[in-house]
């Protein structure tokens, strides 16, 4: 596969969420149960710290995350983007403050970093997914360079609509360990204990 084919493949795919996205009732179901799911895990239940991106109108809403974890006491992590297109993750709670950025994502207004090594699980947004894990993302490969070396656990939440295996990753893509879907066919990859 080469740009050209992955870049294609990313615009068909934001149009599909954003397809997605005008049918409100259909996509706050899927979302419940791919919900339902996540939060019966046990990469959810055993993440002491989370990172996870305030989603964007046509994304998978991820406010419902963020509630339940700091209502059970986790620590929340929400990532602002650097110079050189990386990621840093800030702790973040209910009285947290959020700009929109260039790109229309909301980062937070925070100075409380936290280390990769801190963060237990990471939930990593996407546009296209293959079963195997593989993902196309906004293209910007700040969720690459971030995963390079991240060692705790990675998760996405995938509509069934997003899930295309008629494409090949590129070398340096790095497959998500679990992907929960609202679609019986969407393989598991490895997950301890669940």
């Amino acid at each position: 596969m080469n740009q050209l084919e992955k870049d294609e493949l990313r615009q068909q795919g934001i149009a599909i969420l954003q397809k997605l996205a005008e049918n409100t009732k259909k996509k706050k179901q899927k979302e419940a149960t791919i919900l339902t799911l996540f939060f019966a895990s046990q990469l959810w239940k055993n993440a002491k710290s989370i990172g996870v991106v305030r989603s964007t109108e046509f994304e998978f809403d991820t406010q419902p995350i963020i509630a339940r974890g700091l209502a059970e006491g986790k620590i929340v992590t929400v990532p602002k983007s650097l110079p050189g297109h990386q990621l840093a993750f800030y702790e973040v709670d209910e009285y947290t403050a959020y700009r929109k950025t260039t790109f229309g994502v909301e980062e937070p207004v925070s100075n409380l970093f936290v280390t990769k090594e801190e963060i237990d699980l990471l939930l990593v947004p996407g546009i296209v997914f293959s079963s195997q894990g593989y993902r196309i993302g906004f293209g910007g490969g700040f969720y690459d360079r971030y995963l390079a070396d991240f060692e705790g656990n990675t998760c996405s939440l995938v509509f069934s609509e997003q899930l295309n295996d008629d494409w090949e990753p590129f070398t340096f893509d790095r497959p998500i360990a679990r992907i929960y879907t609202d679609y019986a066919k969407g393989r598991k990859t490895h997950e301890p204990n669940d």
